[in-house]
């Protein structure tokens, strides 16, 4: 293990790759001897061949055993096997000859360990069932493909904030101040003083404009909402990025050049992920097209024109939403919002003081907000007098005040909800299959 610790991780991995080969590698290995780690997915017997279903984290392929090949004894053995039994398989690559698949034909295996019954088996369970059991849930392909996806959208924006400049900056959890509104955090006892869990990492990385320019940070977030919908959970990641130098135009502009890569990536980089989902690309493929701008009053009027109830001066919900975006085929932005439902920090239009200058990106099909965002007052004075106006505490808040003291400048930013564009690109029906472990009002297990 000494000798281990010293070789670089780059060669440890090398050597690890050349002892086991992928499921998602098995294309470059037609004809060729390979052992296959993973674990029996699912499996069936046709007299004296076996059928197993094998998933090893890279993907599924079939593994047939024949006992014409296998032998006697081992072919014994395999009448042992059981659902998520864990096996390393050594055999030949060949193509299926119908699909584009690949399989392997087994000449030898071992196993790890021979499974208990399991508990979720090849058939419909019920969400509650199925969430007690999340832990295990996970290992089910649909499960499978929403978290590669959702592994994709990262990677994705990391690399999109990487290319464009824009530098990672890491905000606290734990906070003293609201972002928003104190109503909706979650209380930390904190040695003698009450603070927070985190709703936005935003006033934090608005500092770090000053020495960076661009910045962003990504990371969990905490609401206490008593929201029992489809889009809400109480821990979700959030992406907060923060512009110096821009406005409203330029920031939307930004917004949607990152959806765009983000949304491209997963296409070109998980297609038997959105196979799996039985998701219809072509709304995905839409994002080529640029994306709808409207204002909050355009919205309004169309809504109305809808049947919905909303008022000329009223928030979007989320029925409000599901009506307007299933009426377009590309994601849109909501402009131009009443200054009284948006937060404080949002500078209000020139044009119209009783709005602001901020901005709601809506997927599209019924999803409803994915990015929320706007430029930020950069005047002392008026920051400050929007403090007083929302009745938060001055002295809370003083330290997000000094920024406009030293070297303020216009800047703006926006925070998009993974889970909520998770959703959206895999067509899922309730974001809590969009984060590994969900956490609702009525859930904090497993």
């Amino acid at each position: 293990m000494l000798y281990l610790a010293k070789i670089s991780s780059k060669f440890l991995a090398y050597a690890y790759m050349e002892q086991n080969t992928l499921i998602k590698d098995l294309a470059r290995h037609t004809g060729q001897a390979v052992t296959l780690n993973g674990w029996v997915h699912n499996f069936r017997s046709s007299g004296k061949i076996a059928f197993w279903q094998i998933r090893d984290g890279s993907g599924f392929c079939q593994a047939i055993i024949a006992a014409d090949v296998v032998g006697e004894a081992l072919w014994e053995q395999a009448q042992l096997v059981t659902q998520e039994t864990s096996v390393c398989l050594q055999g030949t690559i060949s193509k299926h000859p119908k699909k584009e698949e690949y399989e392997l034909q087994v000449s030898n295996f071992t196993f790890y360990q021979i499974s208990e019954e399991y508990p979720i088996a090849n058939k419909d369970h019920g969400i509650d069932f199925l969430l007690d059991n999340r832990h295990l849930w996970l290992r089910s392909p649909k499960q499978w493909a929403i978290q590669r996806v959702r592994d994709t959208l990262i990677h994705a924006t990391y690399d999109f904030m990487r290319a464009n400049n824009v530098t990672k900056i890491d905000s606290p959890i734990i906070t003293a101040n609201a972002g928003e509104n104190t109503t909706d955090l979650f209380k930390v006892n904190y040695f003698d003083d009450t603070t927070y869990l985190s709703q936005t990492g935003q006033l934090y990385i608005e500092a770090a404009i000053y020495a960076h320019g661009r910045v962003f940070d990504f990371g969990p977030t905490f609401r206490a909402e008593k929201s029992k919908t489809r889009r809400h959970l109480t821990e979700f990641w959030m992406m907060d990025a923060e512009l110096a130098f821009i406005n409203l135009d330029q920031n939307l502009d930004f917004q949607e050049s990152l959806i765009r890569s983000m949304v491209q990536a997963v296409l070109e980089k998980n297609k038997t992920e959105l196979e799996i989902l039985e998701r219809d690309i072509i709304p995905l493929q839409n994002i080529s097209k640029p994306f709808y701008r409207i204002t909050h009053s355009e919205a309004v009027a169309q809504l109305k024109g809808m049947g919905s109830d909303i008022g000329e001066r009223s928030d979007l919900g989320a029925d409000d939403e599901t009506m307007l975006t299933k009426a377009y085929d590309n994601p849109i932005f909501i402009t131009r919002y009443p200054a009284e439902v948006k937060a404080f920090y949002m500078k209000r239009d020139p044009k119209d003081d009783s709005r602001v200058l901020g901005a709601d990106l809506l997927a599209p099909e019924g999803y409803g907000e994915i990015i929320g965002g706007s430029q930020r007052e950069e005047d002392y004075d008026l920051l400050k007098k929007r403090i007083d106006e929302f009745g938060l505490k001055v002295e809370d808040y003083q330290w997000y005040l000094d920024l406009r003291k030293y070297g303020s400048v216009p800047h703006g930013g926006f925070g998009f909800g993974l889970e909520r564009i998770t959703a959206w690109v895999c067509g899922l029906q309730h974001i809590r299959e969009a984060i590994p472990f969900p956490r609702t009002i009525y859930r904090i297990t497993p």
